[in-house]
């Protein structure tokens, strides 16, 4: 049996269940963040946080767009021995898609249907492949999370840090404590 040892402030868990445990954290963040965010009426979705920023509705437009670029990321990365991937100017798809014209409650029912999906692709990942240390990627550029250029590093981490973009998102819409829920 594998055992994810990554920090070593943390308990040693199985693989399996590790990878179980953020997969159910994962499906609880999707399905509390759609709850509350179709609870925000629609004019508040349209506003943004401050002068200059996104509002919650271009927030959920760029996580959908997120989601678009990593999931074809995580399945090209089951056939390839390294994770390196073409990033994407996230300004210009905001705009360029025009989410402050979407209707509020369809963009939160396609960022919960994306996110299932990608729930889904990651649990079907084997985890020889999800392990598998890649020398060669370009995650210090395009991920959320610092990273050396020189350091390893796996498709696990890559999804994981995916889960953190989004998590950071979502506090910024719905506060700092919505997912404590």
């Amino acid at each position: 049996m594998r055992y994810y040892h990554s920090d070593p402030h943390f308990t040693i868990l199985p693989c399996e269940d590790y990878m179980q445990d953020f997969l159910n954290d994962f499906r609880r963040i999707i399905e509390t963040a759609s709850s509350e965010l179709l609870q925000m009426p629609p004019e508040q979705s349209q506003t943004p946080r401050a002068a200059g920023k996104w509002s919650p509705k271009e927030i959920i437009g760029h996580l959908i767009d997120s989601a678009s670029n990593n999931h074809q990321r995580f399945v090209r990365a089951q056939f390839s021995d390294d994770l390196v991937f073409a990033g994407y100017e996230q300004e210009g798809w905001v705009r360029a898609q025009d989410y402050q014209g979407e209707d509020w409650a369809s963009l939160v029912q396609l960022w919960r249907l994306y996110n299932q999906h990608i729930l889904h692709l990651m649990a079907t990942v084997p985890e020889d492949t999800r392990m598998k240390l890649r020398y060669k990627h370009n995650l210090h550029q395009i991920a959320s999370d610092s990273l050396s250029e020189n350091e390893p590093v796996t498709l696990d981490w890559f999804m994981r840090d995916y889960v953190d973009h989004m998590k950071k998102h979502l506090r910024q819409i719905l506060g700092t404590d919505w997912s404590q829920a």
